[in-house]
């Protein structure tokens, strides 16, 4: 009797543990040609959940461009004074919603007894943002095409996006016997919980280290790319996967990952993201380090960074690739690159 309930106990445990998995079939789409393993592979319950998590926000009536200029009406509007004030203030309303719709309205960036001034460091970021949005929009078509991005794109109804990195601190060498970890075995969320370097975001999203590459010439080449620097790749590319949800064989072409002529169009596109990711990191995230208290840097004391995560949140494009654009003509552009972050006080 007691081995049956002992089999009974583990059968039920068993049950219950193979409930939590999901029964095939999964979702396969051919993404090249036959034979050659060019396949992506979805679970349905993913896919059902990240619809739910894409659904574009309502956006609010169009309003008339006709009237005074925000930069007529208000003081110190520095970005979008070309707007009516109509328009300003759709825009303002919009970028509530989408940043902070419970952290006060307003007041999360203006003082409720001077709206000009910028005594909010809140205000002086959001403003920095708004140019680096029309930025992104004006500049980088080679990775966001027509389809753009708003503050919702990251945000998502969050003061702070959800998805940002900070710098590792420097380990110390020789703390235990193991020695240097060189980055390594942390099983961190970043590299999918792999033992692979957990910042692969400081060499490459931050600085402009080469993404280690095959050497096509027999040794000695002069190919200094080792196969340590091969693991920060593969930890930037499981990073990449994982953010919008998809394998290898979306960017990378399963007959030669190395080679450029036959990949699919997918990864000149992300080369793009990487540089335009680099770019917002260097012009405009880090320059705003100053200007954050402390409670918002990292354990480094470095500002919030961008990842691909970031924007795409586990879809192969952001928002599963719904535009809000058309709604939001202003935050189109023309760029504004190399304007520097300027604070007025009145």
């Amino acid at each position: 009797m007691k081995a049956f309930i002992k089999l009974l106990s583990l059968t039920v445990a068993a049950v219950t543990l193979l409930s939590g998995c999901e029964p095939p079939p999964n979702l396969t789409v051919q993404h090249g040609y036959r034979g050659t393993g060019m396949v992506q592979v979805y679970r349905p319950s993913a896919v059902d959940a990240k619809a739910e998590e894409n659904v574009l926000p309502a956006s609010l009536p169009p309003v008339s461009s006709d009237g005074p200029k925000a930069s007529q009406a208000y003081k110190n509007v520095q970005v979008l004074g070309n707007l009516s004030v109509n328009e300003f203030t759709r825009l303002m309303l919009s970028m509530t919603s989408w940043v902070s719709p419970n952290e006060g309205g307003c007041v999360y960036c203006h003082n409720p007894a001077n709206f000009a001034e910028d005594s909010k460091y809140t205000k002086v970021v959001a403003r920095r943002m708004i140019q680096m949005t029309r930025h992104i929009n004006a500049d980088w078509k080679t990775h966001v095409a027509e389809t753009g991005v708003t503050c919702y794109t990251c945000h998502r109804g969050n003061p702070v996006p959800q998805n940002v990195w900070f710098k590792e601190a420097e380990q110390e060498k020789g703390a235990d016997f193991i020695g240097d970890r060189a980055g390594q075995n942390l099983a961190a969320k970043s590299v999918g919980l792999a033992s692979l370097p957990s910042d692969p975001f400081t060499p490459y999203l931050l600085g402009s280290l080469d993404i280690r590459v095959n050497g096509t010439t027999a040794l000695p080449s002069g190919n200094r790319h080792s196969i340590k620097q091969a693991e920060w790749t593969y930890g930037l590319m499981t990073h990449m996967s994982s953010s919008l949800g998809v394998n290898c064989t979306y960017c990378h072409n399963t007959q030669s990952f190395s080679s450029w002529k036959n990949s699919p169009p997918q990864r000149a596109t992300a080369w793009y993201g990487i540089r335009m990711a680099r770019d917002l990191n260097t012009a405009y995230m880090e320059p705003l380090t100053g200007v954050f208290p402390e409670h918002r840097l990292g354990p480094t004391r470095d500002v919030a960074k961008a990842n691909c995560t970031t924007c795409h949140q586990g879809a192969y494009k952001p928002l599963n690739g719904q535009s809000m654009l058309k709604d939001h003509p202003e935050l189109a552009g023309p760029g504004e690159a190399a304007k520097p972050a300027v604070v007025a006080t009145k």
